[in-house]
């Protein structure tokens, strides 16, 4: 590793994701002074908040890899600090304070809808926004979201899959239905995000709907029995149950509108009939034009997610836009920034991981991508002449974050933190403990004194 005062460029990191922290690691084993800015106070991103709240084993070994990252001396760590057009810093103040180049990798933090009637009823949610709550991150862990009996899923992919389980072994509805535009044979959840729920599955129900669907399957070539055995495919090593909770699915439904009572509660989601086509050697969905109501008091939408415009940089199709040209490709892949108004790249900015393809692929992804997108800036890094002033560099990003009058979190901080989360763990005899808000996180900072 280098000292500031050896480094010759000094690099902005927006996100301390998967695929920021292991672009910060790539970037600094190549000599490169790297500065991580983070919104959350603790860094780890969807390792430490999109995975599920219970799987303390992966996550434990996925924060002693990001321990050693920041282990290093030339990577600084910021949390509580928000990089966006009306944030504590925006992009252009990452370059006026010097840096380089500046990779965005703060992940997909928007929300996808359908944009259908009823998105704003009491009951209607994002999948995300339940994630974030249920693995406790500030503010969604402060907020309080109303869940029904019934409910329904929409989607059925392995953050559906993660939504049932939490529903199921959790929450205890009596009634969890995941709804699909298209048939099962195009199921995208994995055999082993079914094992919580499998054994939830009601087998007359699912008969029937497969039985239902099965003309439509057979007619573009798809075979029922191999898709209803997929779907039941961990059921002998399925997790026993705990509750009483009934799972099912409807196929070939897109959602058209959701029905509220007079309190402004959903009361049912509508849905359109489909029907199943072969276009260019693809199967689609085809509405059929008949609706009919599901019996639902919630509904929550598990259909991908969006980056944030508000980050700064332009935004088309839920992704930040791409140079379709790029100077420093690597593997063929795209990793610059782009002004499609302007036509030309936005100079010295780089995407990666979630913000460089929205919802794309787990951890393993996001580390390859953020490893790969800094092969891009060591590219790009490399047309600059060595930059003299990296510690002057440094010297005003703190100034600036000291004006900012707020607290902001540092390496030490951050380490102070887990520890003390580690010890009250230890006094409730818990696996593991987090505190739930941004408050609670820093009266906790702020009650040990500072090491001598």
């Amino acid at each position: 590793m280098t000292a500031p005062n050896q480094a010759q460029h000094c690099v902005a990191v927006v996100g301390a994701g998967p695929a920021g922290l292991y672009a910060a690691n790539e970037l600094a084993r190549a000599g490169v002074h790297v500065v991580v800015f983070n919104r959350d106070i603790k860094p780890g991103g969807l390792a430490e908040y999109g995975i599920y709240h219970d799987k303390h084993k992966m996550k434990e070994g996925l924060r002693k890899q990001f321990r050693q990252i920041l282990a290093a001396p030339n990577i600084d760590y910021y949390g509580n600090v928000t990089v966006a057009r009306n944030g504590d810093l925006t992009l252009d103040d990452l370059r006026q304070l010097g840096f380089h180049a500046i990779m965005v990798t703060v992940g997909a933090q928007g929300t996808k809808w359908l944009g259908i009637p009823g998105e704003d009823l009491k009951g209607v949610y994002h999948a995300k926004d339940i994630v974030y709550h249920y693995n406790k991150l500030p503010p969604y862990s402060q907020r309080e979201y109303y869940i029904g009996r019934r409910v329904a899923l929409v989607g059925v992919g392995n953050v559906m899959m993660d939504l049932a389980h939490w529903l199921i072994r959790d929450v205890k509805v009596d009634y969890v239905v995941a709804v699909a535009r298209r048939g099962p044979a195009e199921v995208k959840f994995s055999k082993k995000e079914m094992l919580p729920v499998v054994c939830h599955i009601d087998r007359q129900l699912l008969n029937a709907e497969i039985e239902r669907v099965a003309p439509v399957m057979r007619s573009v070539g798809q075979d029922p029995d191999a898709a209803k055995a997929y779907i039941l495919s961990a059921a002998d090593k399925g997790i026993p149950p705990i509750s009483k909770t009934v799972f099912a699915f409807q196929f070939l439904a897109s959602p058209k509108r959701i029905l509220g009572d007079s309190q402004g509660y959903v009361c049912g989601l509508e849905v359109e009939d489909t029907t199943l086509v072969r276009t260019n050697g693809d199967t689609k969905a085809k509405g059929l034009g008949t609706t009919r109501v599901l019996d639902v008091d919630t509904v929550i939408f598990c259909i991908g997610d969006r980056v944030d415009e508000s980050v700064g940089l332009p935004v088309e199709w839920n992704e930040f836009v791409k140079s379709p040209n790029p100077r420093f490709p690597v593997d063929g892949i795209s990793y610059e920034a782009y002004d499609p108004a302007a036509g030309q790249p936005i100079e010295g900015v780089f995407v990666a991981g979630w913000a460089r393809k929205a919802s794309e692929g787990l951890v393993g992804v996001a580390r390859k991508d953020g490893e790969t997108g800094a092969q891009a800036v060591l590219q790009y890094l490399a047309t600059l002449p060595p930059q003299e002033n990296v510690e002057e560099v440094l010297r005003r990003v703190a100034q600036r974050l000291a004006q900012l009058g707020k607290p902001v979190i540092t390496k030490d901080d951050w380490q102070r933190l887990e520890a003390i989360e580690q010890q009250e763990a230890a006094r409730r005899g818990l696996e593991f403990f987090k505190f739930d808000s941004n408050e609670a996180m820093l009266a906790a900072l702020h009650a040990i004194p500072e090491p001598a």
